[in-house]
C-alpha cells in the first residue's frame, strides 16, 4: 500500500473523495466529453457540406465560427445561473441543448437552416463549461484536483477521438446528417444528472453566508472588472485566448488539410485524428500529475515548448506517415496544454463569481478561436501556400503568446476552495 500512498497521508488519493464527489466529477465528465463529440462533428464534414449546398468552404468555416462566438453567450448566462441557483441546473438545461441542436441541424433543408441550429449549438456548449467545471473542481479535493482536473479537460479528447471513429466507420453510410443525427444521444445524460447529481459544499456554505450577511453578489461579471480582481480577470483571458487560438490552428483545419490538400480518403484522415485525440486523453495524467508537483503553470508551459518544436515536423511535409507519427504525438504536448483548465481557473477566482468568471474568461477566448478557421483557410487559399502553412503560423504564434501569458499569472498549486465571501 505504500507504492500508492503520497506524503499527504496514508490514503490513497482515489479513496480520498467521497461517492458524492466521484459523482460530481463524473457528471462533469460526461457533460464535457458528449460537448466534444457534438462540437468536434463538425469539422469532420464541413467539405462535404459546402459540396452539398453549393456555398464555398470559407462559408462553412464561418457557421464554426459562429458557433464559437456564441459559446460565450452560453457561458456567461450559465456562470451567472450557477453562481446563484447551483452548478446542477445550468449543466442539466446545457447537455439537453447542445443535444437537441445538433439532431434539428441533421434535418437542414439548406445552408441557412444549418447555419441557425449550429450557431444556437454554440449557446449550450458555452454553458456546459463554466456549470461543469465548477461542480466538478469544487467537490474535489485540493490534494489531486490537478490531476483530475487534466483529466476532465483531457477528455476533450475522447469525445473527439468518438466523433472521428464514426466518421472513418459509418460516414459512407450515413452521410453528414446521420453523424449529426447520432449527437442526439447525450441528451439522455440528463436524466442521470438530476437524479445523482448533489450541489457542492463550498457553493452550498457560501450561498448561506451571502444570504445571512446579505452580502449576495447579483451581478457576477461586473464583480470580477473590480480593481481587486481585474488584474487577475485580464491575464486569465489572455490566457485562455491564446489557448483557443493554439488549438483550433491545430485541430479545426487539419482534416480539411489532408482531404483537400492531400486528397486523403475518410479512413485515412480520421486515423491520425483518432491517435492524436487519444494521446491527449492519455497525456493528460502524465501533466496532471506534474501540475500537482510542479504547478498548473509549468504543466501547460512545458508541452506548449515541445509542441512549439513539433508543428513543423508534421504540417510542412506531404508524407503522409510523417504526418500521421507527428499530428499523432502533437496530442500528447501542444494538444494537452488544456488540462489545468478547469482548476486553474476554479483556484484563481472566489466561489461567489466562480462558474461566471471562469465561463467568462473561457469562452472569450472562443471569440479568437472562433476568427482561426477563417482566417487560416483564406490564407491557405488566397494566397496558394495550402493549408499547412497557413496552420503552422497560428500554431507558432498562439503558443508564443500562451505561454507568456501564463508566465504574467499567479500559481495556485494546493489553493483549498473555501465559502468565505471574498466579492464586496
Amino acid at each position: 500500500m505504500a507504492s500508492v500512498t503520497t506524503r499527504f497521508g496514508s490514503v490513497p488519493w482515489w479513496r480520498e473523495p467521497t461517492k458524492d464527489q466521484w459523482t460530481a466529477w463524473w457528471a462533469a465528465w460526461l457533460g464535457w466529453t458528449l460537448d466534444s463529440f457534438d462540437f468536434t462533428i463538425f469539422l469532420l464534414i464541413m467539405l462535404p457540406i459546402s459540396e452539398e449546398f453549393g456555398v464555398p468552404l470559407t462559408a462553412v468555416t464561418a457557421v464554426f465560427a459562429i458557433t464559437l462566438w456564441l459559446r460565450l453567450v452560453g457561458a456567461t448566462a450559465s456562470g451567472w445561473l450557477a453562481d446563484r441557483v447551483g452548478r446542477k441546473i445550468p449543466l442539466m438545461i446545457s447537455i439537453f441543448w447542445y443535444s437537441v441542436c445538433n439532431f434539428i441541424a441533421g434535418f437542414s433543408p439548406n445552408f441557412a437552416f444549418l447555419f441557425f441550429f449550429r450557431a444556437l449549438l454554440g449557446v449550450g456548449m458555452g454553458a456546459e463549461w463554466p456549470a461543469g467545471a465548477s461542480l466538478a473542481m469544487e467537490s474535489w479535493p485540493a490534494r489531486s484536483r490537478g490531476l483530475m482536473s487534466s483529466i476532465l479537460q483531457g477528455s476533450w479528447g475522447i469525445g473527439f477521438l468518438a466523433s472521428s471513429a464514426v466518421y472513418g466507420l459509418l460516414f459512407e453510410y450515413i452521410g453528414w446528417r446521420g453523424m449529426l443525427w447520432i449527437g442526439v444521444l447525450p441528451a439522455l445524460v440528463v436524466v442521470w444528472v438530476r437524479k445523482y447529481v448533489k450541489e457542492p459544499e463550498v457553493w452550498l456554505e457560501n450561498r448561506r453566508k451571502q444570504k445571512e450577511t446579505r452580502r449576495e453578489v447579483r451581478l457576477p461579471l461586473i464583480a470580477i472588472f473590480k480593481p481587486g480582481v481585474l488584474g487577475n480577470t485580464l491575464t486569465a483571458c489572455w490566457w485562455m485566448a491564446s489557448g483557443f487560438v493554439v488549438y483550433y490552428s491545430i485541430f479545426s483545419l487539419f482534416a480539411t488539410h489532408l482531404q483537400k490538400d492531400l486528397g486523403l480518403s475518410p479512413g485515412l484522415v480520421s486515423v491520425p485524428l483518432m491517435i492524436s485525440n487519444a494521446a491527449t486523453f492519455a497525456a493528460s495524467f502524465l501533466w496532471g500529475w506534474v501540475a500537482d508537483r510542479l504547478g498548473r503553470r509549468w504543466a501547460m508551459i512545458i508541452p506548449a515548448l515541445i509542441g512549439l518544436l513539433l508543428a513543423p515536423v508534421y504540417l510542412l511535409s506531404q508524407n503522409y506517415w510523417l504526418i500521421m507519427i507527428g499530428f499523432s504525438a502533437q496530442g500528447l504536448f501542444a494538444g494537452a496544454i488544456y488540462g489545468q483548465n478547469p482548476g486553474y481557473l476554479s483556484e484563481r477566482f472566489p466561489t461567489e463569481v466562480r462558474a461566471t468568471a471562469a465561463g467568462f474568461c473561457y469562452h472569450q477566448g472562443a471569440i479568437f478561436g472562433g476568427l482561426v478557421a477563417p482566417i487560416l483557410s483564406y490564407i491557405a487559399t488566397a494566397y496558394g501556400v495550402g493549408f499547412g502553412v497557413s496552420m503552422l503560423v497560428g500554431t507558432t504564434l498562439g503558443l508564443i503568446s500562451f505561454c507568456l501569458a501564463l508566465l504574467v499569472g499567479p500559481e495556485t498549486k494546493g489553493k483549498v476552495l473555501v465559502a468565505d465571501l471574498a466579492v464586496s
